[in-house]
């Protein structure tokens, strides 16, 4: 890998929230931002904006697992300011909201209560949710907004 890429990975991954521009970042290496992008993509496999998005959502998924930060306070620690933003980026790149990745986070168990089945699954309770109803199902089963779960079991119930 190119030595200027090295540092610009480097320089993103140190200041992952930061507000880093092509710009600044192509004349840390002295290269234009066209030459820096080019020789990014084609070391890396994407644009650099793309890998620094990249960074920011899994540094934001690290955080909803293990901080009690707010979904608001995270978008900005990875250097978003616009929440919606945020969210709409988080579910692109994992399929859910943050919110309902923490939720889904916080309620899984421990990884030596888990049992696995022979082929890198995890199981629990003998059963991974074969839909979104039963997974909506499960999520209201450990959910203390009692609305939440009678809304998902008459759901669940007219389907």
């Amino acid at each position: 890998m190119d030595k200027r890429v090295e540092k610009i990975i480097q320089m993103m991954r140190e200041d992952v929230g930061g507000e880093l521009s092509l710009g600044e970042l192509a004349q840390s290496v002295n290269l234009s931002v066209w030459r820096l992008c080019h020789i990014f993509k084609s070391d890396v496999g994407m644009p650099p904006i793309r890998y620094l998005r990249q960074l920011r959502m899994e540094r934001a998924k690290d955080l909803l697992e293990s901080s009690f930060l707010s979904v608001k306070e995270i978008a900005f620690q990875v250097g978003l300011n616009d929440e919606s933003h945020f969210v709409r980026d988080f579910k692109s790149t994992y399929g859910f909201s943050p919110a309902l990745y923490r939720s889904q986070f916080k309620n899984q168990p421990a990884p030596d209560a888990q049992k696995a089945n022979g082929n890198g699954r995890r199981r629990t309770n003998g059963a991974q949710p074969n839909n979104v109803r039963d997974y909506l199902i499960q999520i209201a089963k450990h959910s203390i907004l009692q609305s939440v779960q009678v809304f998902v079991y008459v759901f669940s119930y007219l389907t």
